[in-house]
């Protein structure tokens, strides 16, 4: 008898260890797969050039490393710093420069800038210019394209090496209001005809802005908005998308993520060209309909974002307010729109 129960109590601690063993096995897988997908999500090298390079066990290796500086162990905890379609959200304190700066160098990639400054707003080119070669892509290859219809009015900036600036010249416009609209048209012909051999990236950014902090490769990605600061905190019903169903910009109020401003977008040649050609092709269509979205480009800009999720947003550090303005969430201000008239400036006020 004393045999017998020593056999059934041997018998309950081996069952009892090979439990315990497969649901740590079991907890091992998934939340490995978990962590793998987070990472691939979070650390986004989407480079077409990443699986040319034999980057792709790079991006695996040096993403676990990144992954302790997001929101893992070390990262932050008081913003969201990812999205519900697993994209990232870049914050101060959810990325490594040192290691992400390590793996683009290997790639040899050029970021292409456009800036438009028409009329009076050719005086905050000086500032733009000079503040991004000490903050912008510092290390990397960057071509500006500079549009404007006073060429003689563009400032004698030094540029750092393998820097470079392209001068467009485009005619006056009556209307900020179409300034601001034509962009789109401008910059997706730009991209088709000019960029294709010349650029990896591109970002398109306001002139009446100056850079404060580090602006680089962090920032990269294959679609990549920028949450705009008024409504970085806000409850949905609160965004200023464009509300009539006339305009082909329309969003119903049950819909909607983030609001993206218009002044900072980019990402992959391929998927930048393909956001300027819709949304010029959607301004059109409200045009030949006598209606005028109420932001304009920025509206267009929304609707696009809806249906295409950015593959990586940018916090509103890289476009704040106002640098005199401060926010317990934004621990660095890295780009800024800067004081301004706009009846001064804006040619129709």
């Amino acid at each position: 008898m004393t045999m017998r129960l020593r056999q059934i109590f041997y018998f309950f601690l081996l069952g009892m260890f090979v439990g315990l063993s497969l649901s740590g096995l079991i907890y091992w897988v998934i939340t490995s797969i978990w962590f793998g997908l987070t990472i691939t999500s979070w650390y986004e090298l989407d480079t077409p050039k990443l699986e040319a390079d034999g980057l792709l066990q790079h991006k695996t290796t040096q993403g676990r490393v990144v992954r302790n500086h997001l929101t893992g162990n070390l990262g932050r905890t008081d913003v969201a710093s990812v999205t519900q379609w697993l994209a990232p959200i870049v914050w101060e304190g959810t990325f490594d420069s040192t290691v992400i700066d390590s793996i683009y160098k290997q790639q040899n990639i050029t970021v292409a800038t456009t800036v438009f400054a028409l009329g009076k707003y050719t005086r905050f080119l000086k500032d733009f210019l000079e503040s991004a070669e000490e903050h912008y892509f510092v290390g990397f290859r960057v071509h500006y394209y500079l549009f404007t219809d006073q060429p003689e009015e563009v400032p004698n900036v030094k540029l750092g090496q393998e820097r470079y600036l392209t001068v467009k010249k485009l005619p006056s416009m009556n209307r900020w209001q179409d300034i601001s609209m034509s962009r789109m048209g401008i910059l997706e012909k730009l991209i088709k005809d000019e960029l294709a051999s010349e650029a990896d990236y591109i970002f398109c950014l306001d002139v009446d802005t100056k850079f404060h902090g580090r602006w680089s490769v962090e920032s990269l990605g294959r679609l990549v908005g920028v949450i705009h600061p008024w409504f970085f905190d806000a409850p949905r019903f609160i965004f200023t998308y464009e509300r009539r169903p006339e305009s082909q910009a329309y969003i119903p109020a049950e819909e909607g993520d983030y609001y993206f401003t218009g002044a900072a977008f980019g990402g992959s040649l391929e998927d930048v060209h393909h956001l300027t050609k819709t949304c010029r092709e959607q301004m059109n269509i409200d045009i030949a309909n006598s209606i005028e979205a109420i932001w304009h480009e920025e509206s267009h800009l929304n609707k696009y974002f809806l249906h295409n999720k950015p593959s990586k947003l940018l916090s509103p550090e890289y476009l704040w307010r106002d640098i005199s303005m401060s926010s317990g969430y934004v621990k660095i201000i890295r780009f800024s729109h800067v004081a301004k008239n706009n009846a001064e400036v804006r040619p129709n006020l």
